[in-house]
């Protein structure tokens, strides 16, 4: 006899047409994203040799680009062998450790030929088929040219061998999972190759190729969503440095770092040397000086200028209010006269010495403070790092012993911070907003 409670078989048809409904859309899912993570792949056989024979002008070809990728800088830890990878990159996400880029073949590369290579510069893919994350800046460097990513890995074939094992990410789940990795490529990142303006100058397109592809500058200087990937479309706008709070300044806002009306040789200098006629540099990006680009050609050096001078200037009503551009005119309104005072006696007991009693600083040694464009952007973000844990412009070889600024984080709490940073950004000339307790809290 028919049971009441069971279900009319049509109401079950239709629960299984339901679920065969929902698997064929899993499927098809499934398989867009393995096409999508796919693209612009060619096979690479299992057993592809790794042998390659290179020319001593292809190694030293190899050495120059790894040192304009600043490829050491993430794949050797503090008092490590070169390129053994281990370094820990802190990410929103959790940790991620850099990979062994020597020759071991057990750790290294020593199992990997040049088109495994060439897959993970171009599509971000480890010899085992993994897909990679990100703090591998493949997003840049698929732009790398084939000749060049076979330089490089003929220069890594011939650093020393270091067998030491590479350490398992610390990521969160979901983002530990390749699924999540295949979504986020299949939203964030298609292959591409560099395609040199027809209407630029030679060496105009060379500094493109520098600047966006294989000195991946947008990872810093550019602007990230929610998903951690960088906004190609905004370029250079500027962006803070997820977790480690330094704020990359914009290369194209005349108001932060635009490079615009600077001199060619300023620029050349400054990424040279670490310092110039119109500016240092402190922080993430005094180890790409000392680490990168002091080694680079002059050549190069003036074509990434020519490049840069050459960004879309970025006007004062585009500007985000995460910290672009000129700050409101009526921040002098809003500042606490009580804070003033206690940031001007803090100035005068710790850094009136050095930066000069009205901020004028001491040429070729302390920066002026007054009308200096670092102090008035809208992020205070660097000036708090300076201040807490002070900083050194790399030591280069056109400024082999530069002057440094301690850390001031153990005798000055966060107020304190707050109020005498309140008081440089509001004095001399200087007209930019107070630095609150809101921003102080992030570290």
């Amino acid at each position: 006899m028919k049971n009441k409670t069971d279900p009319p078989r049509s109401m079950l048809r239709r629960i299984v047409f339901v679920l065969l409904v929902l698997a064929a859309l899993v499927s098809l899912i499934g398989a867009a994203l393995i096409g999508m993570n796919l693209l612009g792949e060619d096979r690479i056989a299992d057993d592809a040799p790794p042998a390659f024979v290179a020319t001593a002008g292809q190694v030293e070809r190899g050495r120059y680009l790894a040192l304009a990728g600043n490829c050491a800088g993430c794949h050797t830890t503090r008092g490590g062998e070169a390129y053994a990878g281990g370094l820990a990159i802190d990410t929103p996400f959790g940790t991620i450790y850099s990979s062994n880029l020597t020759p071991d073949d057990a750790h290294g590369l020593g199992g990997w030929s040049a088109a495994h290579f060439w897959r993970a510069m171009h599509n971000g893919r480890s010899r085992d088929g993994r897909l990679l994350y990100p703090a591998f800046p493949y997003p840049n460097f698929t732009k790398v040219t084939r000749e060049d990513s076979d330089a490089i890995y003929a220069y890594l074939r011939s650093v020393p061998a270091v067998s030491a094992s590479n350490v398992p990410h610390a990521l969160r789940f979901p983002y530990n999972t390749q699924a999540a990795l295949a979504v986020w490529r299949a939203l964030s990142f298609t292959p591409g190759t560099f395609v040199a303006d027809a209407q630029q100058p030679a060496e105009w397109n060379r500094g493109a190729y520098l600047v966006d592809g294989l000195g991946h500058c947008i990872a810093c200087h550019g602007t990230r969503n929610v998903l951690g990937a960088t906004e190609e479309k905004r370029g250079l706008s500027g962006g803070l440095i997820p977790v480690e709070n330094w704020y990359a300044p914009s290369l194209a806002n005349p108001h932060e770092a635009g490079l615009a009306d600077w001199p060619s040789a300023d620029i050349v200098a400054l990424l040279k040397n670490g310092t110039s006629p119109r500016g240092s540099v402190l922080g993430p990006m005094a180890e790409v000086v000392y680490q990168s680009t002091q080694h680079l050609s002059d050549a190069d050096l003036t074509a990434m200028a020519t490049y840069l001078k050459a960004l879309p200037a970025v006007a004062a009503s585009d500007d985000r209010k995460a910290g672009e551009g000129a700050t409101s005119s009526a921040a002098k309104g809003r500042r606490d006269v009580g804070v003033m005072e206690r940031g001007n006696k803090i100035f005068d007991q710790r850094c009136a010495y050095c930066h000069g009693d009205v901020g004028q600083g001491a040429q070729d040694a302390y920066p002026p403070l007054a009308g200096n464009r670092a102090v008035n952007m809208s992020s205070p973000m660097n000036l708090i790092q300076m201040v807490r844990h002070g900083g050194f412009l790399p030591a280069t070889a056109g400024n082999p012993r530069p002057y440094g600024m301690p850390a001031f984080g153990h005798v000055l709490d966060d107020s304190d911070i707050a109020a005498v940073l309140t008081f440089v950004r509001g004095s001399w000339g200087n007209d930019a907003e107070p630095v609150s307790a809101r921003d102080m809290m992030k570290r």
